[in-house]
């Protein structure tokens, strides 16, 4: 099979090590990729947002399947024209990928299908929605309504927090807010391959979404990530997919818009069960990491399968050992941040056993790899234990050279803690 992968992500770069694995693969393809991808994959400068350019070298290169990493090119509706032309294409449509582009839209459907969610309210207007949160009171929950790269969420712990966060998201022209409760729990990233009917389960991990070690500091795309997740059980899982994923494609399927693709539920694990956070859709990063060395199966069968419709008769084998990645990123991200500076050590790092590095924000100059991006490398290890996976990856990055780089030292805390007083 030809297979293009469109992204230059962390994500991307763990899907095209999977899919390179592949025995049905003749060719790998990666728009527009990154310095590791570019090991897995033959990277090309194509335009993604031009769908046209897209479809033209699909017809080219007798491309047999497309995987659509990042959110925006599924909003954007690739998947659509990809399939009106007749290039198969794993990912949902433009209408279901709403499920992620619109956060009122998701809260929408759980409001009309009973499905656990936080209590919430939506705003056009900043007024309307302060003097909601003044009547709510704090903690609370701001979110901007479309996409915002994982990082358009505001848990503010008090009033004036949550006052400036509505200010902050309202400066945009036609911005909508999301208003809801602060849930109470622990939360687990979970992932189901979709065909429209049928839901396969993949797997659970957790991030840490703050930048600084014990939690704190701004919200990011992600600063880590361990799978599996302690917090999700088999019981939970159950509750999951029959309270919360079914529903959800039942309910899509009524509308007319099928959702085909990955799913990933941002889920709070509370003392009532399960409740929905949000929904993505696309595999999340960088959850992908761990749940991509942790898959024993084939990925492009299940991503064929996801795309025709037959997931109902599929299944997925994954190793038992625990997976954990830690990002380095640059200085000063969230925010502002310098691109351009050398990395050196990567060889030296990936000697450590059970250890791949995964590059996100990367871009090759010669023989060097420069950092060309906020979040820039994933370290990723396994290992029997979450506690000997995090030192594995610790040690690994201790031998990564890269004075403009930081991360946080503590990803895997709650698992490490869990294992401690077993």
């Amino acid at each position: 099979m030809n297979i293009l992968l469109i992204g230059s992500g962390g994500r991307e770069h763990a899907l095209a090590w999977k899919m390179a694995a592949s025995p049905l693969l003749t060719k790998l393809w990666c728009a527009p990729g990154n310095a590791g991808i570019a090991h897995d994959a033959e990277c090309v400068a194509l335009d993604v947002a031009n769908h046209a350019a897209v479809i033209d070298f699909c017809k080219m290169n007798k491309v047999d399947l497309v995987v659509v990493g990042p959110e925006a090119p599924l909003a954007a509706g690739i998947v659509d024209d990809l399939a009106a032309a007749g290039i198969k294409a794993f990912g949902p449509s433009k209408a279901a990928s709403q499920l992620e582009s619109s956060k009122g839209f998701t809260k929408d459907i759980c409001k009309a299908n009973d499905i656990p969610t936080a209590a919430y309210e939506r705003f056009r207007d900043a007024d309307a929605a302060k003097a909601y949160i003044r009547k709510q009171g704090a903690p609370i929950v701001v979110k901007a309504d479309g996409l915002a790269a994982g990082k358009g969420v505001v848990v503010a712990m008090t009033l004036a927090e949550a006052e400036a966060a509505v200010d902050a998201l309202f400066t945009a022209a036609g911005a909508e807010a999301v208003v809801e409760e602060f849930m109470e729990g622990e939360e687990a990233s979970f992932f189901v391959l979709c065909d429209g009917d049928s839901a396969l389960p993949l797997a659970a991990a957790q991030d840490h979404k703050r930048a600084f070690d014990g939690d704190k500091g701004p919200n990011t795309g992600g600063m880590g990530a361990y799978s599996p997740a302690p917090v999700f059980t088999d019981a939970v899982r159950e509750r999951t997919m029959s309270e919360i994923i079914l529903p959800t494609l039942r309910a899509m399927k009524a509308m007319g818009v099928p959702y085909k693709g990955v799913l990933f539920a941002g889920l709070m694990i509370t003392r009532d069960g399960p409740k929905l956070i949000e929904y993505n859709a696309r595999f999340g990063d960088p959850e992908t990491q761990v749940l991509m060395i942790r898959l024993m199966s084939d990925l492009v069968p299940a991503l064929l399968a996801s795309v025709e419709g037959e997931l109902k008769h599929f299944d997925l084998r994954w190793y038992p050992e625990p997976a954990l990645t830690v990002v380095m990123a640059a200085k000063g991200y969230p925010g502002d941040y310098v691109k351009g500076t050398v990395i050196e050590g990567l060889g030296d790092a990936a000697k450590i056993e059970g250890v791949e590095i995964f590059h996100a924000g990367t871009k090759a100059a010669g023989d060097k790899i420069l950092a060309n991006g906020g979040r820039v490398l994933n370290i990723t290890a396994t290992a029997g234990t979450v506690s000997e996976a995090q030192r594995r990856a610790y040690e690994a990055i201790d031998r990564i050279r890269w004075p403009e780089g930081f991360c946080r030292r503590d990803i895997g805390w709650q698992a490490v803690a869990r294992e401690q007083k077993s």
